[in-house]
């Protein structure tokens, strides 16, 4: 994209009132940021729940937002401006209904991230609550997965240490600008999260907290997320509204049960009642997570397809890297594995058990 195709872009995305739901009716009506902002303001009227002062601000952003400005600080400041359906933009993102036009981003994002999990809950975590957060994250992280939170205090700030301490990867998705911390005692914490994984926001640098961005940030948390764990939430949490995202994006949902007598533990109960799966172990996580869109290389050679992969052993991996998305013969499967034939069947049998694999005909195997 264009310099002057990158600013029209950043100049729509600081105009006030142009959240995702009207940046997704813009771009299905004009198609660029540019033709948005070339637009007569009576043009603009037209488009759903654009009414006159919004077309007003939108008409004036040329001349009103300094665009160049904004960039220039994010260059200064090492962070990186992502736009919609660009490659460096998370592929996750484009499949939930509202992905954000712009992100900011301080940190990398890896073709592996695609294997993430977010946990979330309580900012006011008990003893209990804290420890399952950090082991279900810790082991999680050291079974090759990324962990996605919000930076909050609580269950969030658990989740992202457990993560780093078992020298995984992890991301926080920020309800504020990436120069606005929030809460600002986290600054050592993202300056870690960002060294490991990344800081990411939809919301101009500069931009402090608001109560109306941690609901919208909370689709970004599920939709970059296989899934999505719940550890100690009330009945009026906001890890409840990433939970509704989740389920419209079509994200599996995990619920750690607590004690019965805490109000912390009631959201968790509600949702498990209402038919969320209960998770006691990271065994639990990967035995329910569904298959992943496209294979993620974790080695030279060695791709994911299904979570629960990195559950098997050596010996069950070398058989499986051998079998394909099309009928495979078990003799080439053999030739392939250089294992003894007893050993390669006891194998298939394992794998197929594991519903990693389907038998397609006496011979042949396909890897699912």
């Amino acid at each position: 994209m264009s310099h002057d195709a990158r600013i029209d872009a950043l100049r729509l995305a600081l105009v006030s009132g142009v959240g995702p739901r009207t940046w997704q009716l813009l771009m299905a009506a004009f198609g660029s940021p540019t033709r948005v902002l070339e637009a007569m303001p009576s043009e603009l009227e037209i488009v759903d729940g654009i009414g006159p002062r919004l077309s007003q601000a939108i008409a004036r952003a040329r001349h009103e937002i300094d665009a160049e400005e904004e960039l220039a600080l994010c260059e200064r400041e090492g962070v990186d401006v992502l736009l919609a359906g660009e490659e460096q933009y998370p592929a996750s993102l484009m499949e939930i209904p509202d992905p954000p036009g712009v992100l900011y981003r301080r940190g990398t994002i890896e073709p592996r991230d695609a294997m993430a999990v977010a946990i979330v809950g309580s900012r006011h975590a008990s003893l209990y609550g804290t420890s399952q957060s950090e082991r279900l994250a810790g082991g999680l992280a050291r079974a090759g997965f990324t962990i996605i939170s919000g930076l909050a205090r609580g269950i969030d700030a658990a989740a992202h240490r457990a993560a780093l301490q078992a020298g995984g990867r992890t991301i926080a998705v920020l309800g504020s600008g990436l120069l606005n911390l929030y809460p600002p005692e986290h600054s050592e914490l993202a300056k870690d999260v960002a060294e490991s994984g990344a800081l990411l926001s939809e919301a101009p640098l500069r931009m402090g907290p608001h109560r109306n961005l941690f609901p919208q940030r909370n689709r970004l948390i599920s939709g970059l997320s296989r899934g999505v764990i719940v550890i100690e939430a009330s009945l009026k949490s906001g890890a409840l509204i990433t939970v509704r995202h989740a389920m419209e994006q079509n994200r599996d949902v995990f619920a750690v049960p607590g004690r019965v007598d805490s109000h912390l533990s009631h959201g968790c109960h509600r949702l498990i009642r209402d038919g969320v799966k209960l998770i006691e172990s990271v065994d639990d996580v990967l035995e329910e997570l569904g298959p992943l869109t496209k294979p993620v290389e974790q080695a030279p050679g060695e791709a994911i397809h299904h979570p629960i992969e990195v559950t098997l052993n050596e010996l069950e991996r070398q058989v499986l890297q051998q079998i394909e998305t099309s009928p495979t013969l078990v003799d080439a499967i053999i030739t392939r594995s250089e294992l003894p034939a007893m050993q390669v069947l006891s194998t298939l049998t394992i794998l197929e058990m594991r519903k990693l694999i389907r038998r397609v005909s006496g011979m042949q195997y396909v890897r699912l």
